[in-house]
């Protein structure tokens, strides 16, 4: 029995996503975009960056048959599958990463507007190379974080781009027209003089191409780290930087990244294969959880203070509950910070005695011994 989409929204959960309590499982822009989406049972329908799955269980519920989904964040992907399930609508949509395939042949693309253009602008290209020739692009966000650079970016690669009316605060832009022989350029390099390394990026990578300068600080000290450490962790690994820092160095050094994101990790792979650093695992993992108790003898970690537009310290603090688990007695964690943040007496009571490695004006080192 078909359920109706109202309730299948009325029905959504966040879990197990808690880092945020004040967000909410579906909110005004995902009922926009549903709402301006035509002829749903109709369409060939690809979500981009559905956040705890309103979009396609939203989509399916209205009568889609051929709904693909890629989330960037692994989170997304389980909250998605516990409202599926909740909702009954297990196996009614498949998950595939962002890619030429995603979009083979589709005639509707419901997106959220990404924080990053370089993530509108790979999407957009994605779409343009490899949708149905008739295909309509919604891509909606709040008034307040949308941008006209957002329509420039959609109008290289489609020829008629359009803005709805705003309701509650949101709004849905509206491409259509692919242009002819767009083509992906994802991922992109760019060589790092001062570290002598190509660093690869996705469009929705943090920092892109770019070397952030808490990593930077990070890496001036980081050949202080504890150099009897036969076993590393890159905690959150972005594009890959520190793990090329701790690997290139030193060969018997068996290094691992990890991130929940989808465009880190498959940054993260690219950044490490120009290196010639194939050796790097790097696992698409959601604060280590695959990893065993006690495994590891070094870990670093510059972890994100940002969830969406909030300033939030919960994602640090699992990130460090992450390192505290996996770290032997005795290991170490290296992580950098923005300095207004009170992570130091977070490190302290999660992992052990800590201590300023650097700081200057910005951002602060520090480094943790497991107890």
């Amino acid at each position: 029995m078909a359920v109706p989409a109202a309730q299948v929204l009325d029905q959504l959960r966040r879990e197990p996503d808690v880092e945020a309590p004040d967000l909410v499982a579906v909110d005004a822009t995902d009922r926009l975009l549903l709402d301006t989406a035509e002829r749903l049972p109709e369409q060939r329908v690809v979500v981009v960056d559905d956040a705890y799955g309103a979009l396609t269980l939203g989509a399916v519920a209205a009568g889609a048959r051929d709904v693909r989904v890629s989330q960037d964040l692994l989170v997304g992907e389980r909250a998605l599958a516990r409202n599926a399930e909740r909702s009954g609508l297990t196996g009614t949509y498949r998950s595939a990463p962002l890619d030429a395939g995603l979009f083979d042949g589709a005639t509707l693309v419901l997106a959220r507007a990404p924080r990053a253009l370089d993530a509108l602008r790979e999407l957009t290209e994605l779409a343009a190379a490899a949708a149905d020739p008739g295909v309509t692009v919604l891509v909606g966000g709040r008034v307040k974080h949308m941008t006209l650079g957002m329509n420039d970016v959609l109008r290289t690669g489609f020829t008629a781009v359009s803005a709805t009316l705003a309701r509650q605060k949101s709004r849905v832009l509206v491409a259509r027209g692919p242009r002819p022989d767009v083509q992906p350029s994802f991922p992109r390099c760019r060589h790092d003089d001062a570290l002598d390394l190509d660093v690869c990026a996705h469009g929705a990578a943090f920092a892109g191409t770019r070397v952030d300068d808490g990593t930077r600080l990070l890496l001036g000290v980081l050949d202080g780290a504890d150099q009897d450490a036969r076993t590393a962790v890159d905690l959150g690994c972005g594009t890959g930087v520190l793990a090329a820092a701790l690997a290139r160095p030193r060969p018997d050094l068996a290094v691992t990244a990890t991130d929940q994101s989808a465009a880190a990790v498959a940054s993260a792979r690219a950044t490490l294969a120009r290196a010639g650093l194939d050796r790097v695992q790097v696992l698409r993992d959601d604060a280590a959880s695959t990893l065993p108790d006690g495994s590891v003898d070094l870990v670093v970690c510059n972890p994100p203070f940002h969830l969406g537009t909030a300033v939030v310290t919960a994602a640090a603090d699992r990130l460090f509950t992450a390192a505290a688990r996996v770290l032997r007695p005795g290991g170490e964690l290296w992580t950098v910070y923005n300095n207004r943040l009170p992570h130091r007496a977070v490190l302290r009571r999660i992992v052990g005695p800590t201590r300023v490695a650097a700081n200057d004006r910005r951002y602060t080192v520090t480094v943790s011994v497991r107890r």
